[in-house]
This record gives C-alpha cells, structure tokens and sequence, in this order.
C-alpha cells in the first residue's frame, strides 16, 4: 500500500479564505493570535504529518491575523515548541514574487516545506523558483493551481522540472471544485508514468460538488495499486476558500479505520473546537452559491459576488455561467463581474449601495 501522508492547511486555506471574504465585503472575521496558535498545537499533537502554518507573500501591512506573513522567518516564530521530529511544518509562496536573494537557506529553525503556487501565467519563471528553493535546501511542493486547466504538454513540463529540481511532491489542484473521479484517474496516470519515484504525488481537493471524499478515496485507490507515496491536503472541518476543502477530521476518521492508527483523534477533534467559531458565518461549505460554478467550471468567487453583492438569482447565474466565455470563467476580477453582468444584459445594483 502507499504510504500517505496528511498536510493539513487549516491556517493557510482557512486564512485566505478569511482574507476573501474581507475584501469582497461579505464579513470580516479574523484568527486571532491564540487560536492560530491552538490549532497548529493541536494538530501537532494529533500527529499530523504535516501542518501548513499558512502563506507568504511581500506585504508591508500585518497581516497574520489571516496567517499571512512577510518572509519564511516570521512565519516559522509559529512553529509550535513540542514539535514532533516526525512531523514537518509547511509555509506556501502565493507566486514567484519574492527575489530569491532574501529567502534564507533552510537551516532547522525554518519550516521545511515550501509549496509555491504556480503561475499559469509565468510558468517556468514559477518554475524556476520552485527550483532555487530546492537548491536552497527546501522540500519544494510544486502546485500548479486549477490543474485541470493545463495542457498535456505543459503537465509533461510541471513533470519534467519536477523531476530535474528533486522536489518532495507534484500535485494536482482543483481549484474550482469540478474534478470527478476520471479526471483525479487521469492525472495520477499522467503522473505516474512519468515522475520520479521518489516524488510523491499530492493532491487538494476543493468541495464545491460533494466530491473531495470520493475523489481522494479514489486518489488513495490508485496510489495503493501503483505503490505511489502520496500527499493528502484537508483542513479541519473542511475551512477553506470557497466551498471549502476535504474534512480532515473525515480524513483522519477513515484512515484510522483503514490502516494502522497513528494519528490521536482526540487532539484532531480538539482542533475542531477551536475552528468552529468561524463557521457561525458560513464563510465556507457546500451551498448552491458554491455549486454552480463549479458545474460551469468557473472562479467560485464570481458567484460570491454574485449572490452577495449583486443579490441575483440562482437562476439567473447560471445563465451568465452558461454564457461566459472560457478565459472569463478562468480569471475572476470585480472588473470582469461587472463586464459578464453587462454582456448578459443584466441590469443591476450593488446591495450594499442600495
């Protein structure tokens, strides 16, 4: 069987997500300090393989209360102080921004994981990156976000420089939410065949159609069959951008039973306590809002501003879904809202101006 192992993002995804909901004026709900820190505790006591702390990117205002930080050594400060020798902790680059020159080497008091979101836009210079933080010292997690939107020759790239730089793991991302079961079989094939051994696969899966479970049970199904070690991310109670992302305490529950208990779900549990406050807002989760974009495969945060600011019909977003153009669908932007609104013939006011 494959040797899995769990990357919980709660902080990163979790974060972000709380980020988005600020800026598109639904809430503004914020971690505080204490429960960043009881959450990365408790999920170091659960045994998690591998707790993301949340992300980076070059900001001159504090933005932690998002687990957002400026450089690799602010955020490794929250490495808990029990830490697990077998457990890693991980921090993810929002994009290739950061000049390379004023990212440390890794030493032990840094995370150890890195994973770099790939920009479909400035794909080998994303990849580039990747590879300096390799040479670094990092163990590099190549994300390539919304992989389904990549071509094969460009999967056949993200394998090749995966495989040229070392990394610990490839991973393929649904972004939006719409991968089923035939396109999770496909890109493990894909992946399979042709990355190194030694790199393991991972994947995030995102719950706009109910799928994150199956869809991972049939990752794991394919993982085992072809002795692929592989990474599995999830959050606890699935808190995340959007619909959300897999449940880990569903993750560690099922595993638990499948394979020889490692993890304490207790402490996972506890975890949960502390993230429940957040979803008095449901700021994530399943929901019809969710859901039609992932069927017309398009950016989940048009239909939050959709709904929210524009107070539209179920009915009616989906006929501007139905009707948007590919490259719209796959770069959300206020601008372009208001552009599908007007090719549509939507006459419209927002909300809150009301």
């Amino acid at each position: 069987m494959a040797n899995i192992q769990i990357l919980d993002c709660t902080l990163r995804d979790g974060g972000l997500g709380l980020e988005d909901a600020e800026k598109n004026k639904i809430a503004s709900v914020y971690f505080n300090g204490e429960d960043i820190k009881e959450t990365a505790d408790c999920l170091t006591k659960a045994k998690i393989d591998i707790i993301e702390l949340g992300s980076l990117e070059i900001t001159q205002d504090d933005r932690k209360k998002f687990a957002i930080y400026p450089s690799v050594e602010s955020i490794s400060v929250t490495i808990p102080n029990m830490k697990n020798p077998n457990q890693m902790y991980a921090a993810l680059f929002r994009g290739p921004d950061t000049p390379i020159e004023d990212i440390p080497n890794w030493n032990p008091s840094l995370c150890e994981v890195v994973r770099v979101i790939i920009r479909y836009s400035e794909l080998q210079k994303s990849l580039d990156f990747c590879a300096a933080l390799s040479e670094k010292g990092y163990k590099v997690f190549v994300q390539p976000m919304l992989t389904m939107r990549y071509t094969d020759d460009e999967i056949a790239l993200l394998i090749e420089e995966s495989n040229r730089m070392k990394a610990y793991a490839l991973y393929f991302v649904d972004s939006y939410g719409y991968m089923q079961d035939n396109d999770v079989r496909r890109l493990f094939d894909m992946y399979n065949n042709k990355l190194n051994p030694e790199i393991k696969i991972g994947f995030h899966a995102h719950n706009n159609m109910n799928l994150a479970f199956s869809n991972v049970l049939s990752f794991i199904e394919m993982a085992d069959k072809a002795g692929r070690d592989i990474v599995i991310d999830s959050c606890l109670l699935g808190m995340g951008q959007g619909a959300g992302n897999l449940q880990t305490e569903l993750m560690i529950g099922y595993l638990s039973q499948i394979k020889e208990a490692k993890y304490d779900y207790d402490e996972v549990l506890n975890g949960c306590e502390v993230v429940e406050k957040y979803t008095e807002q449901t700021l994530w989760g399943y929901s019809v809002t969710r859901l039609l974009p992932a069927i017309h495969k398009a950016a989940y945060k048009y239909a939050i501003v959709l709904r929210s600011q524009y107070g539209l019909k179920y009915s009616d977003m989906n006929t501007i879904f139905a009707n948007m153009s590919t490259e719209l669908k796959q770069r959300y932007t206020p601008e372009n809202v208001v552009k599908v609104l007007e090719e549509a013939g939507f006459v419209y006011k927002i909300r809150n101006e009301e």
